[in-house]
This record gives structure tokens, sequence and C-alpha cells, in this order.
């Protein structure tokens, strides 16, 4: 996963391209998670959404890892 990214001239590493996609399913996911009314059993909702948003964030970049080979 070492490069980057060149948008117009800018350069992005390709961690913060994925932590953006992270970010962005996060607020899909959390959004059906709240519809559903998931966060009624969820204990401590803040360390819970961190903890999705770095799950989304591992996946990615495996997934990125295994279509790179």
């Amino acid at each position: 996963m070492i490069g980057e990214a060149s948008f117009y001239g800018l350069y992005f590493p390709w961690l913060m391209i994925l932590a953006m996609a992270a970010l962005a399913l996060f607020w899909a996911v959390r959004r059906l998670l709240v519809f559903a009314g998931f966060y009624r059993w969820v204990w401590h909702p803040a360390m819970f959404d961190i903890a999705v948003y770095f799950l989304l964030l591992y996946g990615l970049v495996h997934a990125t890892y295994f279509l790179q080979r």
C-alpha cells in the first residue's frame, strides 16, 4: 500500500483516500443502524462507532491489497 494518487496535481497518500472512503461507508452503515434501532442495544455508542469505522477501514485496506496482487 505504499504509493500515492494524483488529483489535478495534488498528491494524496492511499491511506488518506481509503480513510475517506471508509468514512463515507461508515456514514451509510450508521444511518442504517440508527434506522433499525440498533443503538438502543449499544452500551457506549461513541466507542462502537470508532470500532465500526476502523473495521471498515481495515476491510478496505485488505481488499485493495489483495486486488493489487
